[in-house]
């Protein structure tokens, strides 16, 4: 009986120690002022779909110095850590990453400048 007892308080307790986990959605733009031949403007961060080891690309917005990715997350935290790269460098050399605080609206747009904090 105690350790039917005991069971069931633990159940108790770490199914209320799981953390829900939200749909949040990332619209990043970055401005790349000009300098050498741009081949690949990326994304890189802590959470799938992110990761640190490749690039999300993103895109060109017509003819202009911006770039666009929308990223969605799936996470029980309230913000995410990235940094950009352009032709596989990352910016920010020997700085802390970019922080992105999430929007209690499930959307948000960060806007950033390449190499710029």
């Amino acid at each position: 009986m105690k350790k039917l007892l005991f069971l069931i308080t633990c159940c108790f307790i770490l199914t209320g120690c799981v953390q829900k986990a939200y749909k949040q959605t990332v619209i990043y733009t970055l401005k790349v002022p000009v300098q050498e031949e741009i081949k690949s403007v990326g994304i890189r961060g802590n959470d799938q779909p992110l990761s640190w080891d490749q690039d999300t690309e993103l895109k060109k917005i017509n003819n202009s110095d911006l770039y666009q990715t929308k990223v969605t997350f799936i996470t029980g935290y309230k913000f995410t850590e990235v940094k950009f790269t352009v032709n596989g460098k990352y910016e920010l050399q020997n700085m802390p990453n970019r922080r992105v605080e999430f929007k209690n609206s499930g959307v948000t747009h960060y806007n950033a400048v390449f190499n710029e904090p």
